[in-house]
């Protein structure tokens, strides 16, 4: 094999809970997350020389060190002693610095192609591992689905798959610093803290309504009170029939679940002619 196709998809936060702020300088989280249908497609060739060429569709994303993607090409390279190098396109469809975890999704295909490509045979564990080098939402999207996360996000434990809801995402046209959201939060002082473990209930049970209603994200009491509009687009979107309406990860994305795709669509029509980036997905 020389040349593959995979794909990286995106993922949204059900439930995001910041319990303290740890000795390392990161802060520890509890938070349910979930793939969804909206993705990037990754190729990957193989190269006879060692090298790492990235190109992309994104002009705004770079195409050196700094992308994840390159590091971890990178970091599969010098882990496994690679005797050759690999040529990676991006096509970008996930919108960058949007709580989306398009970076992290895309280096994830990537650790996943290479083991592929060369074939490797590593199993998927080690992979989540490795990919935790690059960041804490890599190992997520290494493993994909439902999975309940813990520590700084890579200690995951598989849920019940809560695939098939359809989805409205609505991202602002700017984008947000993870970085500034966490340094902001006070967490001795989080009003409103997501019911993680009724969470987990309601998905092994697959109950649409209480999941809808149970969604939480305590950065939004940062996030939101620096864009106000934020808080709009969830007022929005229940008011246009979503069951329930969060901000993901640190923002700007605001997701809401829909009883059908027809609704979520219909619901789409009302942000038309904003400046918003609104994409209509599933769960999977």
């Amino acid at each position: 094999m020389k040349k593959l196709d995979i794909d990286a998809r995106g993922k949204i936060n059900l439930t995001l809970d910041v319990l303290f702020k740890r000795l390392d300088g990161y802060h520890e989280v509890e938070m349910i997350m979930q793939t969804i249908a909206l993705k990037d497609i990754i190729s990957i060739e193989l190269l006879s020389r060692r090298d790492i060429v990235l190109n992309t569709n994104c002009k705004k994303l770079p195409q050196d060190e700094s992308n994840l993607a390159y590091q971890a090409a990178e970091l599969m390279m010098k882990e496994y002693e690679l005797d050759a190098g690999v040529s990676i396109d991006i096509h970008k469809n996930i919108p960058l610095a949007a709580g989306l975890a398009g970076g992290s999704s895309d280096a994830a295909a990537v650790i996943i192609g290479i083991n592929e490509l060369f074939e490797l045979k590593i199993p998927k564990d080690e992979l989540m591992t490795l990919g935790e080098r690059i960041g804490a939402d890599v190992p997520f999207c290494i493993l994909g689905k439902t999975a309940f996360a813990r520590g700084i996000g890579e200690q995951l434990t598989p849920l019940k798959s809560l695939s098939g809801l359809s989805i409205l995402l609505v991202k602002p046209p700017y984008c947000i610093s993870t970085k500034e959201v966490y340094n902001r939060l006070d967490v001795k002082n989080i009003k409103i803290r997501p019911d993680t473990k009724a969470m987990i209930d309601y998905i092994e049970h697959q109950d649409i309504d209480k999941i809808a209603s149970g969604l939480c994200n305590v950065l939004e009491e940062v996030t939101i009170r620096l864009y106000p509009e934020l808080g709009d687009i969830k007022k929005r979107m229940l008011e246009k029939g979503a069951l329930g309406s969060v901000m993901s990860g640190s923002g700007p994305s605001v997701f809401g679940i829909f009883e059908n795709i027809r609704d979520a669509k219909r619901a789409a029509d009302d942000f038309a002619g904003t400046d918003n980036w609104i994409f209509v997905t599933k769960t999977e």
